[in-house]
């Protein structure tokens, strides 16, 4: 199957169905009476779509991740334990069952190969394409191994090799999660609202009044009477895109990742922890400079083992490796953002923690080898910030071992002493 086949960057299926009123030999008559007929027969329908059958929705969403489970079975090497017809039949939410399955996980990751006819990659087009939420963060899961295979071998490719033909099966997913975003934004930017610093508070609003004239001097100290919020831009509007091209490549890729950390909570940590790797493989930068801030960092020697080498590879990782690749603000604005989870969600794990200090760390020498800005102040920040929540959990830690050892030296039984004999002269 050609995995293009049913990508629609700007339509639906429901828009493509004919009218009926169009047709009619008496547009006047025959639009009132569809008009009439709508209004009689559309709280029905719209009452019909509100209050489905529970069940009924259910055992279809169930039958159709049970199917799609199925055909991945038949794509995977029979030497899974267990085997994915035990998630597929036992299960009573398959596709949850199979985003948490890491032997899953792993086989797919080690089987892509992004080639045309490569079937795990027309598995996940078609999955992604599902209207079911939980077979879709499945397919999600899967956007740092697709999206470092793809710019690891697109990197090493020689100038005159048919990057566009040998890569298309990875195109085509990440294709199919820009469409979709695509169309969710509507042709709106992404933006951010900055309050004006020179109030004393963000909750702050001082009263108006017509003789108040915004102050000219932008350094000036005296608030500004009619401050007005700066607006930031995250991402311009998007474009429908039919084609993975050169000039489009990192905003496309950049957006699948932005629907990744969108979905992050509920990633799994294995996801997650390749994630952290492949950046710090894209860093390339393994200098002293990484662990050398404002003096000796203890933060940074209690994680030196984790440290990757300049091969870029840090030996714990099972799946593929990545290679040092060009990294535009398109690419590492969402990168920042998901190792920003990773490195202060209070849920993750502390091997996730510690692969995402490494990685910015890697990113922030690159950026100060290459002086980028803005790459060298979102990484130094989020670097600040490690640093001051581990040390909040370092004297959390000695706070509570402290307490504990207080309560347990008031708890600890102790020899009764022998009453005081007082003696008196009568």
């Amino acid at each position: 199957m050609d995995p293009h086949r049913n990508h629609m960057p700007g339509g639906s299926p429901s828009s493509s169905s004919p009218s009926t009123t169009s047709s009619s030999p008496n547009p006047t008559s025959s639009h009132h009476h569809h008009n009439t007929t709508n209004n009689n027969g559309h709280n029905n329908h719209h009452h019909q779509q509100q209050d489905p059958d529970p069940m009924h929705s259910w055992y279809e969403s169930v039958s159709k991740a049970r199917s799609r489970i199925h055909l991945l079975s038949s794509l995977l090497p029979p030497t899974l334990s267990p085997p994915l017809s035990s998630l597929a039949d036992d299960s009573d939410n398959p596709a949850l069952s199979l985003l948490s399955s890491h032997p899953t996980y792993s086989a797919l990751s080690s089987s892509l190969y992004g080639s045309p006819h490569d079937p795990l990659c027309h598995w996940l087009y078609d999955t992604y394409l599902s209207s079911d939420p939980h077979l879709r963060l499945v397919v999600l899961s899967f956007v740092p191994t697709l999206s470092n295979l793809y710019l690891s071998l697109l990197h090493s490719l020689s100038s005159d090799s048919p990057t566009s033909s040998s890569l298309a099966g990875f195109e085509a997913v990440l294709l199919s999660l820009y469409s979709a975003e695509t169309k969710s934004r509507n042709g709106k930017p992404l933006l951010v609202s900055i309050p004006d610093l020179s109030l004393p508070s963000l909750y702050h609003t001082p009263r108006r009044s017509s003789s108040d004239k915004p102050n000219p001097n932008p350094y000036s100290t005296k608030p500004n009477p009619n401050p007005r919020p700066s607006v930031g831009l995250i991402s311009p509007p998007l474009e429908p895109q039919t084609a993975v091209r050169s000039t489009k490549r990192g905003t496309i890729v950049g957006v699948a990742l932005d629907c990744y950390y969108k979905q992050i909570s509920q990633m799994p940590a294995w996801s997650k922890l390749d994630f952290c790797r492949f950046a710090a493989d894209w860093a390339g930068q393994d200098c002293p400079c990484k662990s050398e801030f404002d003096g000796p960092d203890e933060i940074a020697e209690e994680i030196g083992d984790l440290g990757i080498s300049e091969n870029g590879s840090d030996g714990g990782s099972s799946g593929a490796k990545g290679a040092r690749i060009p990294l535009p603000w398109e690419i590492l604005q969402p990168v920042l953002r998901i190792l920003g989870h990773c490195l202060l969600a209070p849920l993750n794990v502390e091997e996730v923690r510690d692969s995402a200090s490494v990685a910015v760390q890697c990113l922030y020498a690159r950026a100060s080898h290459e002086l980028v800005p803005q790459a060298i102040l979102a990484t130094r920040s989020l670097i600040q910030l490690n640093k001051r929540a581990r040390e909040s959990a370092r004297a959390a830690t000695v706070a509570a071992a402290a307490a504990a050892n207080v309560g347990s030296n008031s708890n600890t039984p102790t020899k009764a002493k022998k009453p005081e004999i007082l003696l008196m002269s009568k």
